[in-house]
């Protein structure tokens, strides 16, 4: 029961351009591109099958945009069982200027999933459920699924006694949330939508995020950017800080921190090293050209060099 499955409603190819110079209204030319399945939790099964965990990819895709998805996380060697719908699924288009570091995105909406395929996605995740340890899901809701179906999704998950984390925003992390995962990582201010109200001092931030715990969320870790993150888990209060680095590019690092931690309480770690792991993870897939991917070699290396403090 070791198996972690990863779940992106919402899948996409994504490519990312890296362009001498990117200037509105001109023509410009790429000087290299790569293309690689995406969406949240595919960027997730594979940071999580690259340290060395078996994991299955589920969700939605559509049209040749999904079977070429679904083909190259096979030539990947990763698991994958998804539910196919009509009609295409997304690109994701990331340009990179390479004068300036700048990264600009420019997001496809995908299919619109029909209230029968939601159902049978269900029943397929319960049975992948069964076979799991822990089911990530990720990402956005694609057009025509309701705002609470994490929540559904989720208590299908605890039903089959596996672990639910979620990476999401606005009213799916809202409904999502009360439906208790065992993980959540949002930013601060999801964390501020979440309690409907403005930017707080971080005492003020770590009271709300003692108050998602006292729901029964174990683990919450918030990000901080530069500063790194605060983490609270079983009530005990973990700051940790990122090593310092050039990024390459940003795009998938709070994927690959998410796998990081789910690869972390797979092989049951102390939750010191489990923040490290997801930490260096992170930090790792900015040094890739491309989004959630990771060196092992960077993971090891940089592990030694996170900091988490108890507080």
């Amino acid at each position: 029961m070791s198996m972690i499955t990863t779940v992106t409603l919402n899948a996409a190819i994504d490519k990312t351009y890296y362009l001498p110079r990117l200037e509105l209204g001109k023509l410009t030319r790429a000087s290299r591109l790569y293309a690689d399945p995406g969406g949240k939790g595919v960027n997730v099964a594979r940071v999580i099958q690259q340290l060395g965990m078996p994991v299955t990819a589920t969700g939605f895709v559509a049209g040749s945009n999904g079977d070429y998805i679904t083909r190259q996380l096979g030539q990947q060697g990763i698991a994958h069982d998804f539910v196919s719908v009509e009609g295409e699924s997304r690109l994701c288009l990331n340009m990179i200027d390479e004068s300036t570091g700048v990264s600009t995105e420019l997001l496809e909406p995908g299919p619109v999933i029909p209230a029968e395929a939601l159902e049978r996605f269900k029943e397929k995740l319960s049975e992948l459920a069964g076979k799991s340890r822990i089911v990530c899901f990720s990402g956005s809701l694609p057009q025509g699924v309701p705002a609470a179906y994490y929540a559904e999704l989720i208590a299908r998950v605890k039903e089959q006694g596996a672990i639910a984390f979620l990476d999401t925003s606005g009213e799916p992390l809202q409904h999502g949330v009360r439906a208790v995962p065992y993980f959540i990582k949002p930013n601060e201010h999801e964390v501020h939508h979440l309690f409907d109200d403005r930017p707080a001092t971080e005492g003020e931030l770590l009271d709300k995020l003692r108050l998602l715990q006292q729901s029964g969320i174990k683990l919450v870790s918030l990000s901080l950017g530069e500063k790194g993150s605060l983490s609270l888990y079983d009530g005990q209060l973990y700051r940790t800080a990122a090593p310092k680095i050039e990024a390459v590019n940003t795009v998938g690092c709070g994927d690959a921190f998410v796998a990081g931690m789910a690869v972390g309480l797979a092989q049951q770690l102390p939750v010191e090293d489990m923040l490290t792991l997801a930490i260096a993870s992170g930090t790792a897939n900015a040094l890739s050209a491309r989004a959630g991917n990771v060196n092992l070699d960077d993971v090891r290396r940089l592990r030694g060099q996170v900091t988490v403090e108890r507080e």
